[in-house]
């Protein structure tokens, strides 16, 4: 399948990008996997089970330091395979630690994983914008993302029981030959698309001051660390609450996310703004009555499921927001500063909420999340202009037609690149 396959209709390639949904599954279960397999892990490797969650730390610190410099040096590759490359990189690091008795090579493992899902994160919302038309895109970014939601509420558990059942080693090998597998899938239904030539890659550097990209970075900065402060210490929080079943509650928060997918897939093209606006100010609400009102077993419960609900959208309707600003050719870079900026988020909130924790108690923990949403929705209702606008551009929804007298559009030879050139040619 070549580029010439893009769908040009209203019908979404749904193969291609349930595929690339599929890795975004692989890439979230890969990260948190070790999470669910502390003590079973430990003995094993020889090692306390507090270094098995440093498993977790070393993904998450490579996909940081690697999205950036990594996306960078690739940018002039054709896409395909280097997607197929992150998940061959995904599929050789599962193996290792599914044969592992070291634990420094089971970090190298992870550290390897981490900079494939640095490569991997910086390419996925981009590949599916420009798998689709432009009036598309918002939809196909929310299919593609569906996998994060499925992997957090439906894989961490499956892939835990599997290692209940089989062994922590046969988890991590279904990982890599679900890898392996998804290769094949991707080279049969997604489109292959080529690299940036030398002479069309815009500098980093300007991606990133160009109108709209700080801010959408701010809010995924902000939007993670509130997050984070509460989700990482929701099972000290529901003890304190004086509710026992945390994995109920944390399957109340997992199904509800699905639904706030599927409600973002319908409003993400018609209603962004809107949509970020009353997203942000569900999860600000829902804050504020785990503050007030958590140690009622119905009010928490209820938070809980509405916070999953807002925040399984949120992502999708921040991501598609930077594609719109950056625009599908340079997608791939504004991605990876975005994987930086959300890497970071998850750190500093699990700093935050852990000091928080340690200082004032589990109590406090919604208030030290809130003026962190706070402060994502204010940018969202301020950045009207470039990153969040009331009525999305042209190009962004679909229409394309370009302002400027005299102006046409045309596609660069090596990609789907889009310049203005005026009558007489030269370029804008």
């Amino acid at each position: 399948m070549t580029q010439s396959s893009q769908v040009k209709g209203g019908r979404l390639p749904w193969s291609g990008l349930l595929a690339l949904s599929c890795a975004a599954f692989t890439a979230v279960l890969t990260e948190l996997l070790p999470a669910g397999l502390l003590p079973v892990m430990a003995a094993p490797l020889r090692v306390s089970e507090s270094r098995i969650g440093f498993l977790v730390t070393a993904y998450a610190a490579a996909s940081f330091v690697a999205a950036v410099p990594v996306t960078a040096a690739l940018r002039g590759l054709p896409r395909r395979p280097v997607l197929c490359g992150a998940l061959l990189g995904f599929a050789v690091s599962d193996a290792l630690v599914a044969l592992s008795s070291s634990y420094p090579l089971t970090v190298a493992a992870r550290l390897l994983a981490g900079v494939m899902g640095g490569t991997l994160w910086a390419m996925l919302a981009g590949y599916a914008a420009r798998m689709v038309p432009a009036e598309r895109r918002g939809r196909a970014i929310a299919v593609v993302l569906a996998g994060i939601t499925v992997a957090l509420a439906c894989g961490v558990p499956a892939g835990t029981a599997l290692a209940g059942a089989l062994g922590w080693r046969a988890a991590f090998a279904a990982l890599a030959l679900l890898a392996v597998l998804l290769v094949g899938w991707i080279r049969l239904r997604v489109p292959g698309f080529p690299g940036e030539p030398a002479h069309a890659r815009v500098p980093l550097s300007r991606v990133a001051v160009r109108p709209g990209i700080r801010p959408v970075l701010s809010v995924t900065l902000c939007l993670l660390l509130g997050h984070q402060v509460m989700y990482t210490y929701v099972v000290p929080f529901a003890a304190r609450a004086g509710y026992g079943r945390t994995g109920v509650l944390l399957a109340v928060f997992g199904t509800a996310t699905v639904a706030g997918i599927w409600l973002t897939g319908v409003l993400v093209d018609r209603c962004p703004r809107p949509a970020l606006l009353g997203a942000l100010a569900l999860i600000a609400a829902v804050l504020a009555v785990l503050g007030l009102a958590a140690r009622t077993p119905g009010a928490l419960t209820g938070a809980v499921a509405l916070w999953g609900v807002a925040f399984g959208g949120a992502p999708t309707l921040v991501q598609t927001a930077l594609v719109d600003a950056a625009g599908p050719a340079d997608a791939d870079v504004a991605t990876a500063l975005q994987t930086t900026v959300y890497n970071a988020g998850i750190a500093a909130g699990s700093l935050t909420g852990g000091l928080a924790l340690d200082a004032l108690g589990a109590g406090a923990l919604p208030w030290t999340a809130l003026p962190s949403v706070l402060l994502a929705l204010t940018a969202v209702a301020l950045a009207r202009r470039h990153a969040f606008p009331a009525v999305r551009s042209a190009a962004a929804s679909g229409g394309g037609s370009l302002a400027e007298p005299g102006a046409v559009g045309v596609t660069c030879p090596a990609g789907d690149h889009d310049v203005r050139r005026s009558a007489d040619g030269a370029r804008r």
